[in-house]
Formats: structure tokens, C-alpha cells, sequence
């Protein structure tokens, strides 16, 4: 649609710079304190840059408050769950509430993400991508999508898989990018507010009655309301577990 073409190419990129200039200095004294936190609570550096695909399948440096221990990224799988010994004691708590995340208002800024799009993976990933899924590459990659609330707790769903690394990769990216697809196709001012105020409501993550904001259940999960795995990440555990297998 015209309507749809417009917003896509004019009113998203005002809405990010409106919307990412107002955070940046409203939350101005939060950061601070965040930074000084992070500082005095272990050693390293105060925000973790890595490299992330976005849109153009370009690369650029996302920006968060550093949650984990320095070098964490050579300690261990680039996936993290619950309980991993990287992450440190205030690296909990900012996860927790996504506070880690709230950097990234500075790449909105700069014009490298979107505040709602697919979220930008790590090359590694994206090699495994196939034609189709490759797709999610035309739009700018964003802090929240259909696919971030319905996976708000995947570090616990990773928790509970064997290899998690594997699983990621087999199971839950898949089904992100499919979510991240269906999201294009369906991409407005009206869904991008009603997602940025859905990501708003499971901060920090906790039951919650069921969403039906544009139907923003029907491109996630049939129980987007509540603390569960989506259903194929589930019937995957369900599968992947002993008790599974032993009725093969």
C-alpha cells in the first residue's frame, strides 16, 4: 500500500529520530548513573561494541552496557542463558529490566537500527541464513520486534536446551526470522507503536494478561501473555528431551 510505502520510507526514520533524541535526553541522568554502576561493579569498560549485521546486510558496531565479564565472548557460545558465569552481578539486573539495551537509542541516532525491526544478528549466524530469510536485510534492524517479546525470555528457554549454541541455531533463530518476516509485510506507524508499548509492558519480564494490540498474539504466540517458551520451541525441547526419545 501507498500509505504503507510512505511511512516505510519517510515517517519510520522520523519517528526513530524524534523517539531517540527524546530518550537520549530524558534518560540522560539514568545512563549516567547505569555507567557509573557498571564502572564500580567490575572491571572492564563501561559499554560492550560488537559487530552486527543490519540493514544491506552491512556492518556496524551495536552499542550496550557492558553485562558481562571483559572478553566474555571468548569464555563460551555467543548465545547466553540463564545462570551463565560470564554474566556479572550487575549484569543480572540490567538484563533483567533490559537496561543493557538502552544504548542503543545512540544507534537509532546515528541511523544504524530502527527502534522496532528485526533484531541485527552476528555474521556468524547470518551465513546461515537462506534466501528468503535474507530478506529481513531491506529494513533497518531495530531494539524490539514481534520476535524480541515473544522470545523476552529466551535466555531461560536456552537454559533448558542440551546444546544451546545448536539450538539456537536450529530452532529458535528460525522461527525469529519467520516472525521477523511477517512483521515486514505488516509493518505500520500503528503496529510499530503498539509494539513499542507492548515492549514497554514486559519490562522487566513478568505474567501478564494476554496481548491483543493489532494482533500482535497471531504473529507471535497463541499465549504471548504469559511466561512459556513459544509453541515450536516448546514441542523442540519437548522433542530434544530423554523422556522424548525414549518413546522413539
Amino acid at each position: 500500500m501507498q500509505s504503507q510505502y510512505i511511512y516505510i520510507r519517510y515517517g519510520k526514520r522520523l519517528l526513530d529520530v524524534a523517539a531517540a533524541t527524546a530518550g537520549l535526553l530524558v534518560l540522560a541522568p539514568l545512563l549516567l548513573v547505569i555507567a557509573l554502576v557498571v564502572k564500580c561493579g567490575s572491571r572492564g569498560p563501561v559499554f560492550y561494541r560488537q559487530i552486527r549485521i543490519g540493514r544491506g546486510r552491512k556492518a556496524f558496531k551495536i552499542c550496550k552496557f557492558r553485562s558481562m565479564v571483559v572478553a566474555a565472548d571468548r569464555m563460551g557460545p555467543c548465545v547466553t542463558a540463564s545462570g551463565d558465569p560470564r554474566v556479572t552481578r550487575i549484569g543480572l539486573y540490567l538484563r533483567r529490566w533490559k537496561l543493557d539495551e538502552l544504548p542503543q537509542l545512540w544507534n537509532v541516532l546515528k541511523g544504524d537500527m530502527s527502534l522496532v525491526g528485526p533484531r541485527p544478528e552476528l555474521p556468524f549466524y547470518v551465513r546461515t541464513y537462506t534466501e528468503e530469510q535474507r530478506e529481513v536485510f531491506a529494513i533497518r534492524p531495530g531494539i524490539t520486534d514481534p520476535a524480541t517479546l515473544a522470545y523476552r525470555n529466551e535466555e531461560d528457554i536456552l537454559a533448558a536446551a542440551t546444546d544451546r549454541e545448536r539450538f539456537y541455531t536450529e530452532v529458535v533463530l528460525p522461527d525469529k526470522l519467520r516472525l521477523n518476516l511477517d512483521y515486514m509485510q505488516r509493518v505500520s506507524l500503528g503496529f510499530d507503536l503498539a509494539l513499542i508499548l507492548m515492549t514497554l509492558r514486559v519490562m522487566p519480564p513478568r505474567r501478564m494478561p494476554r496481548a491483543n494490540i493489532l494482533e500482535i498474539r497471531s504473529t507471535t504466540t497463541s499465549r504471548m501473555g504469559e511466561e512459556e517458551a513459544p509453541p515450536r520451541v516448546k514441542n523442540a525441547l519437548r522433542a530434544k528431551s530423554p523422556h522424548a526419545r525414549k518413546g522413539h
